[in-house]
């Protein structure tokens, strides 16, 4: 397995990237993949969905890249506007660089939110689209999970917070209100149904396993709950049944 760091340069965005790929040959499939809330592109969780999927299929590669304010990416301050447009830049290179393969999704948690909301207001741009514990109460989750007390007054006095896990991530009152604005749960993605799925662990302590499995539910999304597993998947049996189901949901092995 190869990995190359590259960046994508679009109308004045500088997206940090990174694919894992056979090194030679023809790409057919592509698997675009979103990390979490301070998260970034070299998330363990992406390699070893990547090891397992080359090492089983040939001509797939893996894209994984970060997410404004994440990992070595220059930007300051969160805004879901710059989000999807590093998604919409992401989505034109690939399409630029590989015209002929199939393009999958890949996201969880806080990277799972940005991807329904980029298809709520854009179209589905994937053939299929597999969300691990996707942080559909992004408001509820980042305020309530992420946040505490003392950030929630900081930001009511109008002053930015840094939260997060592996690098420090700074938000403030706007980036709240467009969280707030942004709820996905009230959107209808049963067009989309049959190209979504979501795998979500039982004892998640981010995100409401509950909440996730009602949005399912009202949008007829195959939901897959998996018992005992964390929001992380921590657990190695655990992460390696997720990236099965998932490989199975995108016709890989």
């Amino acid at each position: 397995m190869q990995q190359h760091y590259f960046n994508i340069n679009d109308a004045g965005l500088n997206i940090r990237a990174k694919l894992y790929s056979e090194g030679a040959g023809e790409v057919k499939t592509l698997v675009i993949c979103g990390h979490g809330f301070g998260g970034h592109k070299d998330n363990r969780a992406a390699e070893r969905f990547s090891k397992h999927v080359l090492d089983k299929n040939h001509g797939v590669a893996v894209l994984t890249y970060n997410w404004p304010c994440h990992g070595d990416d220059v930007r300051k301050t969160l805004r879901l506007s710059d989000c999807d447009a590093y998604l919409s830049a992401v989505l034109a290179w690939a399409r630029a660089r590989y015209p002929d393969a199939k393009l999958f999704g890949y996201a969880t948690s806080f990277g799972g939110y940005l991807f329904l909301k980029y298809v709520s207001e854009h179209g589905d741009p994937f053939l299929k689209t597999a969300l691990r514990c996707p942080a559909v109460p992004m408001y509820d989750v980042i305020t309530s999970s992420i946040m505490t007390g003392d950030d929630l007054e900081r930001i009511r006095k109008g002053k930015p917070v840094s939260v997060g896990f592996d690098r420090k991530v700074t938000i403030d009152r706007t980036y709240l209100d467009e969280l707030r604005e942004a709820d996905i749960a009230k959107r209808d993605f049963l067009p989309y149904a049959d190209e979504l799925f979501i795998l979500h662990g039982t004892k998640d302590e981010v995100v409401p396993f509950d909440a996730v499995k009602a949005f399912a539910e009202d949008n007829v999304i195959d939901f897959e709950p998996v018992e005992n597993a964390d929001h992380r998947f921590q657990s190695p049996e655990k992460m390696d049944l997720a990236i099965a189901k998932i490989c199975a949901f995108f016709g890989l092995r």
